[in-house]
C-alpha cells in the first residue's frame, strides 16, 4: 500500500484539527452565556404598597396599553398583545408581573416583570386535487391550491431596559395616592367578672328637737 507523502499527511491533519475546532467554538457559543445575574433592576421595581395593590396597579397598566389579560390576582398578572409589524410578521408579546413582598416584615413590595415576544411567519402550504375513480384509483388533477398558515419562526425575551422603565412608571400612575396604614388595636379595659355589690350606709339618728310647751 503506497504511503502519503509527509506534506499530504500533516495538510491533512491540520485541516481536520481546524474542522473540529470550528465545530467546538460554534457548539460552546450559546445565547445564555452572556447571564452574568448581575443586574437587579431591570426587571425589578420597589413599591410602597402592598402586592394586592401593585398587582392591580400592573393589571390597569397593561389594560391601559392594549393587553388583554389572562389570569389577575394578588400575587401574579399575565397578559398578550398582538402585533404586526409587516404584512408577512405576526409578533406577540406575553407580559408576566409578579408581585411579592419586599422581605419579612417589610410594608413595600417588588415587582417582578417579564416579558416574552414570539414572532410567526406565513409558510405557504401547496394541496393537489387529486379525484377518486372506481377501478383505476386516484388522479391528480393538474390544478392546486395554496394555504396560508403562521408558523413560530422566534420567541425570546425582551431585555430592553427602558420597555420595563416606561411600564413601571405606568404602575406608579394607578397606585393610590397615599396607603392608609392599620393603627394597631388598642388595649381595652378588661371588666371583672362580678360586678361590685353596692352595700348601703347605715341611717344615722338625727336627733328630735324637745317640743315646747
Amino acid at each position: 500500500m503506497p504511503r502519503l507523502p509527509l506534506r499530504t499527511t500533516t495538510a491533512a491533519l491540520l485541516a481536520a484539527v481546524f474542522v473540529c475546532g470550528c465545530g467546538f467554538s460554534e457548539r460552546r457559543h450559546v445565547s445564555y452565556e452572556t447571564e452574568e445575574f448581575d443586574s437587579t433592576t431591570t426587571h425589578t421595581r420597589s413599591y410602597a404598597a402592598t402586592e394586592g395593590q401593585t398587582c392591580e396597579a400592573a393589571r390597569r397598566a397593561l389594560l391601559s396599553q392594549g393587553y388583554m389579560v389572562t389570569a389577575a390576582n394578588q400575587e401574579l398578572v399575565t397578559g398578550r398583545k398582538s402585533f404586526q409589524p409587516a404584512a408577512e410578521v405576526h409578533v406577540e408579546v406575553e407580559f408576566r408581573v409578579v408581585c411579592a413582598r419586599d422581605g419579612s416584615g417589610s410594608r413595600s413590595t417588588i415587582a417582578f416583570a417579564s416579558a416574552l415576544q414570539d414572532r410567526y411567519g406565513v409558510k405557504k402550504v401547496n394541496n393537489s386535487a387529486s379525484l377518486g375513480v372506481g377501478a383505476i384509483g386516484s388522479l391528480s388533477l393538474p390544478f392546486s391550491s395554496s394555504d396560508d398558515a403562521m408558523v413560530k419562526v422566534a420567541s425570546e425575551t425582551l431585555t430592553d431596559d427602558r420597555f420595563y422603565d416606561r411600564f413601571f412608571a405606568l404602575i406608579e400612575r394607578y397606585l393610590p395616592a397615599s396607603i392608609e396604614e392599620v393603627p394597631p388595636a388598642q388595649a381595652r379595659p378588661v371588666a371583672p367578672a362580678h360586678p361590685p355589690v353596692e352595700v348601703p350606709l347605715p341611717l344615722q339618728a338625727v336627733p328630735l328637737s324637745p317640743t315646747r310647751g
